[in-house]
């Protein structure tokens, strides 16, 4: 599919937000195919379209058919492997390749973009997985300019974000060989968890979490900077912004509270993690302090929920921490927290907990 798309189409593009560019390698990224005489070097402005996604917080990665080692050599030659998170590079279908890298990386598959030169690979790749956004290699100097490749604010957490995921791939594969239970690891880790109220500075990360977030969204809620910037300010709402390290490195700001407080109710009208997270446990911590403000405040806790497909997770960590559905109004599910239920923070945490 060019880019050259029906306005329909364009329209639609227009709503996604794209998280990672699989590449094309033959004819594609460099010029010649590499098993029939070698390459010429990369196509034309290729490096500078990787360098400007990369700046943006876009991952990249690679779906080719190709020898694997050979490839890897020729983008080590040219100074691009690490740019490449969980590269495929096979004699398989493309469209399984995307698929594998969806799976290592978390991240759901319409927030992809494939690049390829050949008609027929991005056909079997729009048939078998239609959400991702094909793009002929033609127009891979266009991609920069595209809304989807646009995001609103470069934020801190952005510019490194590729770091960051390579460091989440680092702890699945010690995870993958860790031997004794979960706790175990999640101790080993040495996570350091602060939750503190939202800054002016945080809200550019905080717009694009709820933008980018769709899988540990409660609500599927998204708010502008100066929306989130009125809740910041408000004296009924509370903002909160959940930040994670371990001994591998700094995840950035991975989490968003917003609750919308009435005399007598607490309601929780947005909670939402990176998916990087959604394996350590933050979701319960924080439940956990905002059931102990809301104790210590002598309110009720509450909660709203939008559940979808996607979601579901989150659904079953309200539910886990003993929420319950108590009303429902139209597709959206009220819950309400039993605080008579004492829970004690995850001893595999090092809190901090700021001046709320």
């Amino acid at each position: 599919m060019s880019v050259d798309q029906t306005e329909v189409l364009k329209q639609e593009q227009k709503q996604r937000i794209v998280k990672c560019v699989v590449w094309d390698l033959d004819n594609t990224l460099w010029d010649g195919t590499l098993l029939e005489g070698g390459i010429k070097g990369l196509r034309p402005n290729v490096f500078t379209v990787i360098k400007t996604l990369d700046e943006r917080g876009i991952l990249q990665s690679i779906a080719s058919k190709n020898d694997h080692q050979s490839a890897l050599s020729q983008l080590e030659q040219l100074g691009l492997t690490d740019y490449f998170l969980s590269p495929q590079i096979n004699w398989g279908a493309k469209s399984g390749s995307i698929e594998r890298i969806a799976k290592d990386l978390n991240i759901g598959l319409d927030t992809f973009a494939f690049i390829d030169d050949q008609a027929f690979e991005r056909e079997e790749v729009s048939f078998a997985i239609p959400e991702v956004l094909c793009i002929d290699a033609a127009d891979t100097d266009k991609i920069p300019e595209l809304p989807e490749f646009k995001p609103r604010f470069i934020t801190e957490d952005s510019a490194r974000r590729r770091q960051m995921y390579q460091a989440d791939l680092q702890r699945q594969t010690v995870e993958e060989h860790f031997d004794g239970p979960q706790e175990k690891f999640l101790t080993s880790l040495e996570m350091k968890l602060s939750i503190n109220p939202a800054g002016e500075s945080d809200l550019k990360r905080a717009e694009e979490l709820t933008l980018r977030t769709n899988q540990l969204n409660t609500t599927g809620y998204t708010y502008s900077y100066d929306e989130l910037n009125l809740f910041r300010q408000s004296y009924n709402h509370q903002l909160l912004v959940a930040s994670l390290e371990d001994k591998y490195g700094d995840y950035g700001k991975i989490g968003l509270v917003l609750i919308e407080r009435f005399e007598g109710n607490w309601v929780i009208k947005l909670l939402l993690m990176s998916c990087r997270v959604m394996a350590r446990g933050v979701g319960t911590v924080l439940i956990n302090h905002l059931r102990n403000q809301a104790r210590n405040n002598h309110v009720r806790l509450l909660a709203e929920m939008l559940p979808n497909d996607r979601n579901r997770m989150m659904y079953m960590t309200y539910k886990f921490n003993h929420f319950s559905e108590i009303d429902k109004q139209g597709e959206l599910v009220i819950f309400e927290n039993d605080l008579k239920v004492v829970h004690e923070f995850p001893n595999y945490f090092q809190l901090n907990i700021g001046d709320l």
